[in-house]
């Protein structure tokens, strides 16, 4: 009779303790399985309106062509269209170091791009410009979207537009400070070695046409940035589009110094040219030639511009050696 009373109340204590860990196994999925904490989400306002984003990003896609500035002001894209102007697949040197690391989806002034391409990359936000605007129904299906206004006649402006939108306007003007302040010493510079009086110009020749660099890219380096003087006879520029002239109208440009941006096939036809070589700059052995990648974007980018200010006294020593 005591051995079936134990026997009872060894299988009594084991059905419990099978329950127990019956119990405790389930308490263990349901934590498994309990939903992922939300991220914390903030509301901010684009051209669009107003848009809930995370707090912290940590999948940012940029196709907008601000990746650059969104380097600075601390965020990390996965995703950017800041490719090389003459070869969409690959970074312009200036940015390598900076972006390497993303997918390039494409070139910022493409209307269209990708989305397949977008959606693998599982975006937590999405930055786009208003060049991208037919986009932005299907984008937003995908994760929040941001738009953004890139003018690229104004470089601050830009700047400062997408720091407005992030809530980054400290940053974004203690960098434009730092810039400005080296660039205006590094001018001070070129005209104490070069003269106060000489001027400059930059042009790029690219199929088969003159494009001058006036209130856009490198020549509101060289004029508003270092304070360089500017030729007698530029033609003024209005819009985005660069000025076009043809080589008389080059050679009627009176410039000491001349930064010539060229590609391969039109550098040739520019150094072919009569008219060209007959120009005072030519003559005088004060031209600096550079190539079209990277240097046609170059000035359109923060970081591209403070990359050329860095270089250009060693870019116009060049020109005797």
């Amino acid at each position: 009779m005591k051995k079936s009373i134990l026997l009872l109340m060894s299988l009594f204590i084991l059905a419990l303790a099978l329950v127990g860990c019956a119990s405790g196994n389930t308490s263990n999925e349901q934590d498994t399985n309990q939903a992922p904490e939300e991220k914390a989400t903030r509301v901010v306002t684009d051209i669009k309106g107003k848009v809930e984003i995370p707090v912290q990003p940590e999948r940012i896609v940029d196709i907008s062509g601000a990746s650059d500035i969104l380097s600075l002001l601390g965020y990390e894209v996965i995703g950017t269209a800041n490719s090389d102007g003459y070869d969409y697949t690959k970074f312009p040197s200036y940015l390598e170091n900076v972006l390497g690391h993303a997918k390039i989806l494409g070139y910022s002034m493409l209307a269209e791009m990708d989305v397949e391409a977008i959606i693998a990359l599982n975006p937590d936000l999405i930055v786009i410009s208003t060049v991208q605007e037919k986009m932005y129904d299907q984008l937003s299906k995908v994760a929040p979207v941001v738009m953004v206004e890139m003018k690229q006649m104004d470089w601050k402006e830009d700047f400062m537009h997408v720091a407005q939108i992030f809530g980054e306007e400290e940053k974004a003007t203690a960098w434009i400070n730092d810039y400005l302040a080296k660039a205006e010493a590094v001018g001070q510079t070129i005209r104490t070695t070069y003269g106060e009086e000489s001027s400059y110009l930059s042009f790029l020749a690219s199929g088969g046409s003159l494009f001058i660099f006036d209130g856009a890219g490198l020549g509101t380096i060289l004029y508003d940035d270092m304070g360089l003087a500017k030729p007698v006879g530029m033609p003024q520029q209005e819009n985005i589009s660069l000025p076009v002239v043809t080589f008389e109208g080059l050679a009627q440009i009176d410039s000491d110094y001349i930064f010539a941006i060229a590609t391969e096939e039109d550098l040739v036809a520019l150094t072919a040219s009569s008219i060209w070589n007959g120009t005072e700059a030519v003559k005088n052995g004060n031209v600096v030639t550079l190539p079209a990648s990277p240097y046609f974007n170059q000035g359109y980018s923060p970081i591209g511009r403070l990359a050329f200010v860095e270089e250009v006294e060693a870019l116009l020593q060049s020109m005797h050696e």
